[in-house]
């Protein structure tokens, strides 16, 4: 009979994995009492839409997190992969603007029949995620410290040392739905690229 904890797994409507992260946020708040790293990066007062028919990953992980900025301090599932393959991504931000109202932009790239969006080191800091998912060798409540699959945790995160996290050796996501606080790359390759900028809000979903 083949393993659950080590086979491969498929969730119907992965609505984020992972979630003991909730639990996870409040040590996290300890962590960050006793002197946690810095964020890399401040993110902005806005969150982003992100869909995908299918997403392609190798080397996953998966954790809790906190995104810290302007707006104040994020909890996230953080998702990392040591490379992924992306079919019609579709990427939206809805910015206010002053007296002339909503401003939509949106970036489109790995369409049907062209080349697929292809990312390194891909980390997606997200706090609500839907899609269909089957893991390959997954192993379900390592310690964030001790992770082996993927890429580790990105370096600066605040997280709680030894906290819970999951790995796999390969993901796939298929109608994926996400919203995001943040995401970095060691590369980038969007094929077929391309954005407009419209007024009023003009989502991915």
């Amino acid at each position: 009979m083949e393993s659950v904890a080590r086979g491969g797994t498929r969730w119907k409507r992965f609505a984020v994995v992972m979630v003991p992260s909730v639990a996870a946020t409040a040590a996290i708040g300890v962590a960050l009492s006793q002197g946690a790293l810095a964020a890399s990066f401040s993110v902005s007062g806005q969150q982003f839409k992100v869909t995908a028919d299918q997403l392609d990953g190798t080397g996953f992980i998966q954790y809790g997190a906190l995104d810290s900025g302007k707006s104040g301090n994020h909890p996230v599932a953080v998702v990392g992969l040591d490379s992924a393959k992306i079919t019609n991504l579709c990427q939206s931000v809805v910015v206010p603007v002053p007296v002339f109202g909503d401003v939509s932009m949106t970036l489109k790239a790995g369409g049907k029949g062209g080349p697929r969006v292809e990312a390194k080191k891909l980390y997606i800091d997200a706090d609500d995620l839907k899609a269909d998912a089957t893991f390959t060798n997954v192993d379900i409540g390592v310690s964030v410290d001790q992770t082996t699959k993927g890429p580790g945790p990105s370096k600066g995160d605040k997280y709680a040392p030894d906290s819970f996290a999951q790995q796999a050796d390969k993901v796939r996501f298929t109608d994926v739905k996400q919203r995001a606080w943040a995401t970095t790359a060691g590369t980038f390759k969007l094929s077929g690229l391309g954005m407009s900028v419209k007024k009023g809000k003009h989502e991915c979903y």
